[in-house]
Parts: structure tokens; C-alpha cells; sequence
């Protein structure tokens, strides 16, 4: 195989999806070559064709809902939807391998890591035991898992995610496949463990010669990792090139809006807050907010898990998660909580708002949340919401969305019927839906129209301050773009305060008044966005800047 010789290539897939309306075309003529020891990145967003491609590749797509209409497949020269399926069993993992999204999801949780791997290396190399075990303890060594002995005696639950997704670049590097093909495989990564992971990929590019094929919408990722990219939308590649041509002379225009819509790091350098987003006779008056006292009040908070059960004040024993941290938001300001996970800055968001028990001090707009039981507590939570990651699992999938936004409402008691109606379709204009989105259901939504369902929801009672916890970072790039600017327009005509918890440092820049950077339950730094972004004092916040990939190939070392 010459380097000039693609290891995979597609040429002109598609495939349908089989409804009970009949065939719904989901891939369309998809053509594109990997070439030996390079990586190419498949981009774009959520129901563009690229997970749906790499099953392809391997034959994994569910039969019953999906098939290859037409279209060749080859690996190394040879066609793969000729092959049978028990043929196709020994190219899976032997000549070409994947890595998915979820790593544990893709391990067995009642095997151990070490059996695991074992499996894998006897099905395609027929080795003993004795030898397949040396060769599982080498590739733990080679993806740089600490104590890698020790390791293969453990189960998925027992490490990091981080490491689980070590070990499964581990398992699908074993056998040497000629091809990786690797399906976002850092999304669900705090931004250090992405880095280190990205970085191990590529060492191992260059140790083993393998092929990458990269499944990414974050064009971050796309911008550091990649040789070529092929730019995907509704089922068809729309732009192909070398990575730096795409990025720095796109041609498609869903390619350059794919790109403008990353935010970048540094942008905002010397600004003190977010970009305004709406007109200044829209906004409220800046001088009164700024003399409102702060909506939230955290002195000394202190979580800590598997205490005695009680209501608020009760965490008496147990592995402590937050130590005793100090902060307040006022009104119409943000102030963003970053960390990696771990980092208790979820748990602090949890319990600034009742939902899990603390010790010290919380009051929201001068109320008091400790010791208080949970009639006394309804008034005060009117005050303060949550939006969680995941829109989907936020939403009953039986109730419709109206009934959705509206049950905060019902639950206080709030308005008649009628009031309630025109509260919901207000409330879904103000999020960018219309009134008629009332009468449907989750599941007839994307991702970026359910977060934003949320936080119709999440305004439904008028609160003071909203907890958006790691909110945009299951959406798209130009989707998290629209709820961020949708966000920072409430702030500025409602008044809103954010509690915004986040991993990602761009998205930290973009948003945050304040920004406060958590370590093992400790907030290692804190100051106004300029002060941390521009003069980062701690070593952990210089790691976190550091560690975020940049949209510009240009600028790689």
C-alpha cells in the first residue's frame, strides 16, 4: 500500500432510512478517500449523515430500519458490502476499528477491563492467553494509563472516563487496523482530558501508521487534528480539502457558517462583559441593576455525599465535594463556574438551589435557603431555576411541550387556565417557537428547539436567577451559537442572573460577567472575566486555556 493509495474509500453511498411513509433518503452519494497514515475528518451537525456513515463502513446499521441502497465501500482494495457477515466479523477490530462517543457504553460493565481486551486480541490475532495478556498490558502501557497492571483487573465503573476512552483506543488499536475510525470521541471530555486524548491519537498515528477517520461537529477538534476535512450536510459531503484551505478559503456557505459560528478564545480580550445582542432601548436600565443587591448569596457552602439523609444543613458525614466556597451573582450578571469534572462545580449548582444537602450559607434575592423545610421552600424556589445538558431527558416524553411550560405554573398556582395558555405562548415566542409548538411533543424537536423549550420552561415563574448547567454542550456549534445569543438577550432585557457552569472556556469567555475556577471542591481563582482570561494566576486555569483546541490550523504547532 503506497502513501498515495486510499486504505478507505467511499464512493457515491446511500442509504435510506425505512419508515411507515416509506423510504426516507438519508445518505446521498457520499464519496471521499482516507489515505494511509493521514486523518480526515468527517464534520458537520447533528442529522448531517456522519455517524451513519462510519456504521456503513462497518455494517453496523440496524437492519430493520436502515439499509445500503447503492454505493462501494473499500478497504484496502476490497469491497466490504460484498462481504458476508461472518466475514465482515473478522475485518471489525482486525483491519479497521471504531471508537465511539460513550465508552461505557461500549465496555461490558461486568467484565473487566483486562478480560476485555484479552477477547479482542485473541478473536483477530489467535493467540494464547499468555501472549494476548502481554499484549493488553503493552497497549494499556502505549495509550499511557497509569499503572496499567493494576488496570486490567478493573472494571469500566472503577476509572475515569478519561480512561475508559483510553482503554478503548487501546482495544481498538490492539490488532493494528489499517483504519480508526473514531466517532466524537472527546464530546463528552472535559476540555484537558480532550487535549490529552487528542494528543495520544496522534502519537499513535505516528507510532502505528494507522488512518483516522474523525467524526466531530467541533471544528476546534477538526482544526487540530486534521489533514483533510469533508464537510457534511443533510446526507451529502458538500466541501473537501486540505484543512487549512477549508478553514482559511471555505467555499460552501454551510462551511462558513459552521466556522463563524465557533466561538473562539480571545475573542472578547479586553471587554469586560458579553457582547449585547439586543438594541440599548431594549435593554433595562444598566445603572439600577448595577446598584441591585446580589440575586445570589453562597457563603462557606460545603457538600458533602454519602451523609445521613436530611433536609438542608444535614451533611454531617461523608466524602466532602465542595469545601467551603464563597461567591455571589448579581442581578443581570453572569458568573461562570468551570472546572473538570469533579470539580464539584455541578454539585455547588445542585446545591445553591436546594436539590442536593449542604452546610453554610445560600440566599436567593435576601431569602435564606438553610433549614428550611419544603412548604417554606416553594416561595423561594419560584425565584431560581434550573437548565440542565440534556434537553430531551428534561422533558416528560408524554406530556405535550405547552403542558410542559405551563406545570411550573400549576404547581405554584399560578394564574387561571386561560392565563396560563397565553403565559405558554408568550413564553415560546420569547425562545424563538411559535404559540402552535404548544400542542406537540418532545420528540417531534431537534436538540437545539428542546433546549430551548427548557428555557421557556425555566422562565415560566419570572425567577431572578437561572442555573444552566453545562446547557449547550450536547448542541451543535451553530445551534449552541442561537441558545447563547437567545440567553444573553433575556439577561439583557429581563434582568436575569446566570449561574453558568461550564468546561468549555470559550463558550466561559463569551457569556461571564465573573468567572470562578474550581479544583477538587475549591475555587482556585476567581475575578472578572478579564482578570482571569488575561492574566490567568493559577496554574490550573492556564492548564484549562491552554488545553482548548483552536479554530485555526494555521496556528498548530
Amino acid at each position: 500500500m503506497t502513501p498515495a493509495t486510499p486504505v478507505l474509500s467511499v464512493r457515491d453511498l446511500t442509504v435510506d432510512a425505512l419508515t411507515p411513509d416509506g423510504a426516507r433518503r438519508i445518505l446521498d452519494g457520499v464519496s471521499f478517500d482516507v489515505m494511509a497514515g493521514e486523518t480526515l475528518c468527517l464534520a458537520g451537525e447533528s442529522g448531517s449523515g456522519k455517524s451513519v456513515t462510519s456504521l456503513a463502513i462497518m455494517r453496523l446499521l440496524p437492519r430493520a430500519s436502515l439499509r445500503i441502497v447503492s454505493g462501494d465501500i473499500l478497504l484496502g482494495g476490497r469491497s466490504l458490502t460484498a462481504l458476508s457477515e461472518r466475514e465482515m466479523r473478522q475485518v471489525r477490530g482486525g483491519e479497521a476499528a471504531m471508537i465511539f462517543q460513550e465508552p461505557m457504553t461500549s465496555l461490558n460493565p461486568v467484565i473487566t477491563i483486562g478480560d476485555q481486551l484479552i477477547e479482542a486480541i485473541r478473536t483477530h490475532q489467535q493467540s494464547d492467553e499468555r501472549a494476548a495478556r502481554a499484549r493488553a498490558l503493552a497497549m494499556l502501557d502505549a495509550v499511557r494509563i497509569t499503572d496499567p497492571a493494576r488496570r486490567l483487573a478493573q472494571y469500566p465503573h472503577e476509572i475515569s472516563g478519561g480512561m475508559r476512552q483510553r482503554v478503548m483506543i487501546g482495544m481498538a488499536l490492539s490488532c493494528q487496523p489499517g483504519v480508526l475510525i473514531a466517532d466524537e470521541p472527546t464530546t463528552a471530555l472535559d476540555v484537558t482530558v480532550q487535549a490529552q486524548i487528542l494528543t495520544l491519537m496522534r502519537e499513535l498515528k505516528a507510532e502505528f501508521g494507522t488512518a483516522i477517520l474523525l467524526i466531530t461537529h467541533d471544528m476546534g477538534v477538526v482544526a487540530e487534528m486534521a489533514d483533510r476535512v469533508a464537510v457534511m450536510q443533510a446526507g451529502r459531503v458538500v466541501e473537501v480539502g486540505p484543512v487549512t484551505e477549508i478553514f482559511e478559503r471555505p467555499e460552501a456557505p454551510y462551511t462558513r457558517e459552521l466556522i463563524a459560528a465557533v466561538p473562539l478564545l480571545g475573542a472578547h480580550a479586553g471587554t469586560d462583559g458579553p457582547p449585547r445582542v439586543t438594541a440599548p432601548a431594549m435593554a433595562r436600565d444598566e445603572v439600577a441593576v448595577a446598584a441591585a443587591p446580589p440575586v445570589l448569596v453562597a457563603e462557606g457552602l460545603r457538600v458533602a455525599y454519602g451523609a445521613r439523609a436530611g433536609w438542608f444543613g444535614g451533611a454531617r458525614a461523608g466524602t466532602p465535594v465542595v469545601h467551603g466556597i464563597s461567591f455571589s451573582v448579581p442581578a443581570g450578571q453572569t458568573l461562570g463556574l468551570v472546572g473538570e469534572s469533579g470539580s464539584g462545580k455541578s454539585t455547588t449548582g445542585k446545591a445553591v438551589l436546594g436539590l442536593v444537602p449542604f452546610s453554610g450559607s445560600v440566599t436567593i434575592d435576601g431569602q435564606p435557603l438553610t433549614d428550611r423545610g419544603v412548604r417554606a421552600m416553594r416561595p423561594v424556589r419560584r425565584l431560581a431555576q434550573m437548565i440542565f445538558q440534556d434537553p430531551y431527558a428534561s422533558l416528560d416524553p408524554r406530556m405535550t411541550v405547552g403542558a410542559a411550560v405551563a406545570e411550573p405554573m400549576l404547581i405554584h398556582g399560578l394564574g387561571t387556565a386561560g392565563d396560563r395558555l397565553d403565559r405558554v405562548a408568550d413564553l415560546l415566542r420569547r425562545v424563538g417557537l411559535t404559540p402552535e409548538a404548544a400542542s406537540r411533543y418532545p420528540h417531534e424537536f431537534s436538540g437545539g428547539q428542546r433546549q430551548r423549550i427548557c428555557i421557556a420552561r425555566a422562565l415560566a415563574l419570572k425567577p431572578k436567577l437561572i442555573v444552566a448547567d453545562e446547557s449547550v454542550a450536547a448542541l451543535d456549534v451553530s445551534v449552541r451559537a442561537k441558545v447563547l445569543d437567545l440567553m444573553l438577550e433575556l439577561q439583557e432585557t429581563e434582568g436575569l442572573a446566570y449561574l453558568f457552569i461550564s468546561h468549555d472556556m470559550a463558550v466561559i469567555e463569551r457569556m461571564c460577567h465573573q468567572v470562578a475556577v474550581m479544583r477538587g471542591g475549591h475555587i482556585v481563582e476567581a475575578g472578572s472575566r478579564r482578570a482571569v482570561f488575561e492574566s490567568p494566576q493559577h496554574q490550573d486555569t492556564r492548564d484549562l486555556i491552554a488545553a482548548v483546541p483552536l479554530a485555526r490550523p494555521v496556528r498548530r504547532g
